[in-house]
């Protein structure tokens, strides 16, 4: 892993992190709101209960009231009516809907008797039982006598405390999240220092171990060089020739990942004409595809435009169409097709050919670097099994996807870069 993949990984656990965080705080925040605003409902509700079970009037020698002003309540009573500094207007009717008594309890309104009368009558000729407009609560409902009532509670106070615990739990949800992404933010950090440092030991490792491999392979080829010269070729020189060959290739194509890795961390991006691109790599492969006996059918949409490395881009196509080439059905059709994400921007890169024993190939292994198939993927055709793993990490520097599929005796590449 390069040390573009490492700080990609890294930016994904601090999104994973935050998002996790967030649906956590957001769950414990509506929970806490959601309990608050029906426990202070039910208290509400409770306390005009009370005042129209005691004939509009509020029963201040209560346990319950008692206990509020003395300062004794338990766990339980938090979840039960408090009968204390509750302002409240009850309106008692005859049977002919008259008022025959009003009990006022506000202090200091601004709102006169008529006007809570007047609420009270609106109140009497609605369905509802209990409704709420503003700071104030209404309920109707019958006294000890079967007269009908209406309380009006003034429920300013709570409405005040359940938004006071409403924007608590935001502040503290924005604040917590703010101070753990710092936090993250400067762990992750300090935690992936060791993981790019390997990275960095490895690619060097790999460089130096290519350069040290190949002197004793080139001493190895001009011995069995000169035995031929002198004892005429053999099977078994001809043998240590190819896989002396075979080796300096293997060689090369460690050399390329660490190269492509280090080109991964300083790449370069600009706007790119993908129809030219893709054009331009396929024509090569032209006399190729001829001489191979095999078909070539390109359909590229005009005018397909993208943010990419133009080099990596040709680098692909090439990958793709080797590897179609190689394994090809005799007389085959290779197909190159291009399109647009939306409107010329983006680009779909398809690359198909016909491949009739690929039904029970497992295509999720395809790129995976050094992996060979044993059908498909064999020494015999070349290759070293890492092209499609640099196609696919090409798709990936580009903020793309690369997936293989095989449908109806054919096997296709699907390249989607935005």
């Amino acid at each position: 892993m390069n040390t573009a993949a490492i700080k990609q990984l890294r930016r994904k656990f601090i999104f994973v992190a935050m998002i996790s965080l967030f649906l956590t705080m957001l769950f414990i925040s509506v929970t806490i709101n959601i309990a608050n605003y029906n426990t202070s409902k039910m208290m509400i509700r409770g306390v005009m209960d009370h005042i129209i079970e005691n004939d509009g009037e509020m029963d201040l020698e209560h346990d319950h009231y008692n206990n509020y002003l003395k300062g004794g309540i338990g766990f339980v009573d938090v979840f039960s009516p408090h009968y204390g500094r509750y302002q409240y207007y009850s309106c008692i009717f005859d049977k002919s809907g008259n008022i025959v008594k009003s009990i006022n309890r506000i202090e200091n309104s601004e709102i006169d008797d008529s006007t809570y009368q007047d609420y009270a009558k609106r109140v009497m000729e609605n369905d509802k039982i209990f409704v709420r407009y503003g700071n104030y609560y209404f309920m109707k409902g019958e006294t000890s006598e079967h007269q009908p009532i209406v309380v009006i509670l003034d429920a300013a106070s709570e409405i005040a405390a359940m938004m006071r615990v409403l924007y608590q739990t935001i502040l503290i949800c924005i604040f917590g999240i703010a101070i753990t992404f710092i936090f993250v933010l400067v762990f992750s950090k300090k935690l992936i220092q060791p993981e790019i440092e390997n990275a960095k030991r490895q690619k060097q490792f790999i460089t130096n171990a290519s350069h040290e491999l190949k002197t004793p392979l080139a001493v190895i080829r001009a011995n069995v060089e000169t035995e031929e010269m002198l004892n005429g070729e053999t099977e078994l020189s001809r043998s240590t020739i190819k896989q002396i060959e075979h080796m300096n290739g293997l060689i090369q194509n460690l050399v390329m990942i660490a190269k492509a890795d280090e080109r991964e961390d300083k790449r370069v991006m600009s706007k790119e004409d993908a129809t030219k691109l893709v054009a331009e790599s396929v024509e090569p492969f032209q006399p190729v595809v001829t001489q191979e006996h095999l078909h070539l059918n390109v359909n590229l949409e005009e005018d397909v435009y993208i943010l990419a490395d133009g080099s990596k881009i040709r680098q692909l196509v090439t990958i793709l169409l080797d590897n179609a080439i190689k394994y090809c059905d005799d007389e085959g059709l290779i197909k190159v097709e291009l399109t647009s994400v939306k409107k010329g921007k983006g680009m779909i890169l398809k690359i198909s050919n016909t491949y009739a024993e690929g039904a029970s190939v497992d295509y999720r292994r395809f790129f995976d670097r050094f992996y060979r198939q044993d059908k498909a993927h064999n020494i015999d055709q070349g290759g070293y099994g890492i092209g499609l793993s640099i196609a696919e990490s090409i798709c990936k520097q580009h903020l793309g996807t690369i997936k293989a599929e095989w449908s109806n005796g054919e096997i296709s590449f699907i390249c989607k870069i935005l």
